[in-house]
């Protein structure tokens, strides 16, 4: 293997692995099972590594990559239609010292959202520009407008239930 080719995984996996738990934990609401997809993400993209061609953004197909494998994830466990509020835990020890009761709900509440929903979500919540996310998801920039607009409205809807239980 070649030094430079591990350096500069290690450098990707730093820069991106943060912001693609968060995908895969918005896909199970399970932190154990969010690490498991992090990893199976992280091995594809170090066993194609060499095979980007550069035609998106490294960032793009890494998340498609995960987007991937959480559908996948997600199509096997077909009479799950939503992550039940059961396997829904708390954020690891280390994140958890520094969010509050609400992130941990946010996250619980992004759990609830249709598939499509999470991953436009948790990559407005990462900040990813629209051009990228709407890449990313294969819809237009105008639609991801529209559908951010009505996710953050379902999400809010969602948020004030669990704010009154």
């Amino acid at each position: 293997m070649n030094m430079n080719t591990q350096e500069n995984f290690e450098n990707i996996y730093r820069q991106y692995a943060p912001g693609i738990r968060k995908l895969c934990l918005s896909y199970t609401g399970d932190m154990d099972n969010a690490e498991d997809l992090l990893q199976e993400t992280f091995i594809t993209v170090w066993k194609n590594l060499n095979k980007f061609r550069n035609d998106s953004k490294l960032s793009t197909w890494i998340y498609r990559i995960a987007v991937n494998n959480c559908l996948m994830t997600l199509r096997k466990q077909k009479n799950i239609s939503r992550i039940s509020e059961e396997k829904i835990v708390g954020l690891p020890d280390e994140v958890q010292q520094d969010k509050t009761q609400d992130t941990e709900l946010l996250y619980k509440c992004i759990s609830e959202l249709k598939e499509a929903d999470r991953v436009i979500i948790t990559l407005v919540l990462d900040e990813k520009p629209y051009e990228e996310i709407a890449e990313i998801t294969g819809i237009t920039e105008n639609n991801l407008r529209v559908k951010i607009h009505r996710i953050k409205k379902e999400l809010t809807e969602i948020f004030q239930q669990h704010a009154r239980l």
